[in-house]
């Protein structure tokens, strides 16, 4: 039986522009436009752009949103006291498990946005309605599903969005990263990207996300699939939701510790319990290829202090040499010579820090 996939506004953008789409998510989305290679680059060399328009924007509003939010996620949104201020954190089980990732905005005491992953949209909404239900707090959990997500990402990203919207620079020139500006009508343009390199997401209304997407292709911006976006997020050394963690992990299984805040001990957050009694940590580290060959998600790493087991893995466009995430023995450190398991053979690898790169520059590690 056929599955019906789910389209973004900009779905037939996609397909004039020659995308090759895929199934990502129950969403029908662009893998690339022509060379995933070509693409990547653009992003580290020029500008490219995603539509990310599959995410899933969620309004928390009411008197008690922010009470609310401090139950739900792991970091503390009391940190947040500027209008337009955002935060990264993962919304936790009882358990400690990773329900999603996500990124929380602040515009008010009583009004917050809450944005989280495509795949997982509606078990998320469906556990924040939960927990709202069992807190008896006042809060109002609002879909937005009228409104669209274009990431213009890459070292010319921010010019060539004012070129297409001079109006938006003198608001959203002077913001810092994880910061942004609001317009009207229910348009936001936020300092935050998912790729290692400088940008905007721009959340605006679906019925004028198009004219944006084509505005942005006439200053040169060059749209990017998934393929793209995965390379670049590994090399920037983010996870991914479903690869990287899930409800199984636990936050610093996935090298997403600082994503916690303990610092309030009467802050009791849904997963802080079970996150404090931990019992079975590991590092979380990158791995480099020193022969040729690609590391996959699933392969096993045999190291000296035990086995681990491979999350992510791709060849870098950058570096031009297999990258990947692995979750090793506690004692496992950057410098060390692990053995990878591909297609049979034992391949050594070197083990360092993440990322690999940083604003288009490949990371030194010593």
């Amino acid at each position: 039986m056929s599955i019906s996939l789910k389209n973004t506004p900009l779905a037939q953008e996609h397909v004039a522009a020659g995308a090759r789409m895929v199934d990502f998510g129950g969403w029908n989305m662009p893998l690339a436009y022509g060379s995933q290679i070509e693409e990547h680059h653009a992003v580290r060399q020029d500008a490219g752009m995603f539509d990310v328009s599959h995410m899933l924007n969620v309004d928390v509003t009411g008197a008690d949103a922010m009470p609310f939010l401090r139950r739900l996620i792991a970091n503390d949104v009391a940190k947040l006291t500027t209008p337009g201020k955002a935060l990264y954190s993962c919304m936790l089980n009882p358990e400690g498990g990773v329900i999603d990732d996500l990124i929380v905005y602040f515009f008010a005491v009583d009004r917050w946005r809450v944005v989280v992953n495509a795949a997982t949209a509606d078990k998320d909404v469906a556990w924040m309605q939960r927990v709202a239900a069992a807190t008896r707090l006042h809060v109002s959990i609002a879909p937005r599903r009228d409104l669209a997500m274009i990431a213009v990402q890459g070292p010319n990203a921010r010019a060539k969005l004012w070129a297409a919207r001079p109006a938006w620079r003198a608001d959203s020139e002077p913001l810092t990263p994880f910061t942004a500006a609001r317009f009207e009508p229910d348009t936001l343009v936020a300092r935050t990207g998912y790729t290692g390199e400088d940008g905007f997401e721009i959340v605006l209304p679906a019925t004028e996300v198009a004219t944006l997407w084509r505005d942005l292709v006439a200053q040169g911006v060059r749209p990017c699939g998934l393929g793209a976006r995965d390379t670049l997020r590994l090399e920037a050394g983010m996870n991914l939701y479903g690869q990287d963690m899930d409800e199984l992990t636990q936050p610093a299984q996935a090298g997403l510790t600082w994503t916690v805040s303990l610092k309030d001990p009467a802050r009791g957050f849904i997963g802080r319990a079970a996150i404090e009694q931990c019992s079975t940590p590991c590092a979380f580290l990158g791995l480099k290829l020193s022969e040729r060959g690609v590391m996959r998600a699933h392969m096993a790493v045999r190291t000296p202090l035990g086995d681990g087991e491979i999350t992510s893995g791709t060849m870098s466009p950058t570096l031009g040499v297999s990258v990947a995430f692995a979750r090793l023995p506690m004692g496992v450190n950057p410098g060390d010579t692990v053995q990878v398991d591909i297609r049979g053979k034992w391949v050594p690898a070197t083990v360092c820090k993440l990322p690999f790169v940083r604003h288009g520059k490949a990371v030194e590690h010593s």
